[in-house]
């Protein structure tokens, strides 16, 4: 019987092109349902500092943007560099190759080069808590090993509570002793230790996937312990907040009437913290893996990679959730470490896509990737953060019956387009409206800014391509 640690190790690597030292490893950390609630990015309350150090050793996207807010089509669409309307994957539960049989992916790219392609945990979509454990819409040709740990979900002993009162399933936030062995991140942590140390003498690629802070929110106590109800402050929102936005928005974000679950302040508080505490037991995995790199002695020829595949709303806009247009839901965070760029230790400010993440790690590699991508590289930023990159950026998202919303940002508005049964717009003014209260697109003095962002949208992202 092949023991786990022959396994993770692999046969004797065949056609090995050149040796490892020259070809860099790629540690790849996915977080899901992550949005911006991140020391590095200047939240306040939540304590991140392992994922903190990795932002400042490398640098940080202040405007990184997914192309669905929803995790398997925006997975999907970062994984093969291609946009929803290429990859035809506008839900959940659709696997990669469902709609595009040959399409080579980004860990693919590198494990046809001859990397070592290792994924543990949620890279692809999985439901979760019901698929964990499981590789039901994985993708095998990406990976050469892909375990999928089962864990204890809310299934987990402890003290915590449904905070919708069961409205919501799997709205648990439950806080338990110990470290937690018998959650599936603790077991990714450990493969993916394993992997970096099996794996010295041949370039990897890591996919290391958390699921946390996706709900349920199970964490150890001591993380929910860093968070006190007393200080946590619920987003306030004015009352007409969703008087000016469109019916299709508001069947798509699901807002009308009332927050989820008729939530009352406490409730509110507790969503917080949990969600809170499971991003700080998130990062505390990132820096046992990021010790572990570091005493390897592979830290320097590793590439590091962390993104969320999309953000969250915690209360804004009287959603808990994802798959809206508006930022929370749009934005996430992208952290990219790369030894020896000049720009590492900074921020970047520009404008940058998801699907710029695949050509920006083909080309630190030396790889060249299918010429059929939909992105740009990020090497240019990677060396001077503070450049100016892509004019906009762009999102789309579905909804039963038949909706259809199309998002096109930059660097100063929000423009929001609904097609089907009820199509309209939206336009907001980031500058005057950071948190978009006020729909702009029926107010005549705004009537330049609306034809301006109808033709952004209608020159869609070819149009808004950096200038190199």
């Amino acid at each position: 019987m092949i023991s786990r640690r022959s396994f993770l190790a692999g046969a004797a690597p065949a056609l090995l092109l050149g040796k490892a030292a020259e070809r860099p490893n790629v540690l790849f950390i996915a977080a899901d349902d992550m949005n911006n609630a991140l020391g590095c990015y200047g939240h306040p309350m939540v304590k991140t500092p392992n994922l903190d150090r990795l932002a400042a050793r490398g640098v940080r996207f202040d405007r990184a943007y997914c192309q669905y807010p929803v995790c398997g089509p925006s997975r999907c669409s970062l994984l093969t560099g291609l946009r929803p309307d290429t990859t035809k994957i506008f839900d959940n539960n659709i696997a990669v190759r469902d709609t595009m049989p040959d399409v080579v992916t980004l860990p693919q790219l590198f494990k046809n080069n001859g990397w070592r392609s290792v994924r543990a945990g949620k890279m692809y979509h999985m439901d979760v808590p019901g698929s964990v454990g499981t590789n039901k819409w994985d993708d095998p040709p990406s990976w050469d090993v892909a375990i999928s740990p089962a864990g204890a979900e809310q299934k987990t002993a402890g003290v915590g509570r449904n905070i919708t009162e069961g409205k919501r399933e799997r709205w648990d936030a439950i806080a338990f002793a110990g470290d937690g062995a018998d959650q599936a991140d603790e077991k990714s942590t450990q493969i993916a230790i394993e992997t970096l140390e099996q794996n010295r003498d041949r370039p990897w690629f890591m996919g290391l996937g958390y699921l946390r802070p996706h709900v349920p929110h199970v964490a150890p106590a001591r993380f929910f312990d860093m968070y006190p109800l007393r200080d946590i402050r619920p987003v306030e929102n004015p009352a007409n907040d969703l008087d000016d936005i469109p019916l299709a928005s508001e069947i798509t974000i699901n807002t009308r009437g009332k927050d989820v679950g008729g939530m009352n302040e406490t409730d509110k508080k507790e969503a917080i913290r949990a969600y809170y505490a499971s991003v700080s037991y998130m990062d505390w995995q990132v820096g046992r893996v990021l010790d572990r790199l570091e005493k390897s002695g592979q830290a320097s020829r590793t590439i590091v990679v962390f993104w969320g595949d999309h953000g969250w709303h915690l209360g804004e806009h009287r959603r808990w959730h994802k798959r809206s247009l508006f930022e929370e839901s749009m934005r996430a965070p992208l952290l990219i470490s790369a030894p020896g760029r000049r720009g590492n230790g900074r921020a970047a400010k520009g404008l940058v896509e998801f699907v710029d993440i695949y050509p920006t790690l083909a080309e630190l590699a030396g790889l060249t990737p299918p010429g059929n991508l939909e992105g740009q590289s990020l090497r240019v930023l990677l060396d001077n953060p503070s450049r100016a990159f892509k004019t906009a950026a762009f999102s789309v998202v579905t909804s039963p019956p038949g909706i259809m919303g199309r998002a096109a940002l930059t660097d100063r508005y929000r423009y929001i387009r609904w097609t089907g049964p009820h199509p309209d717009e939206e336009l907001y003014d980031r500058i005057a409206d950071p948190r978009e209260f006020t729909n702009l697109a029926r107010d005549a003095r705004q009537s330049e800014a609306l034809r301006h962002m109808r033709g952004v949208m209608d020159a869609g992202w070819r149009a808004a391509r950096a200038k190199m």
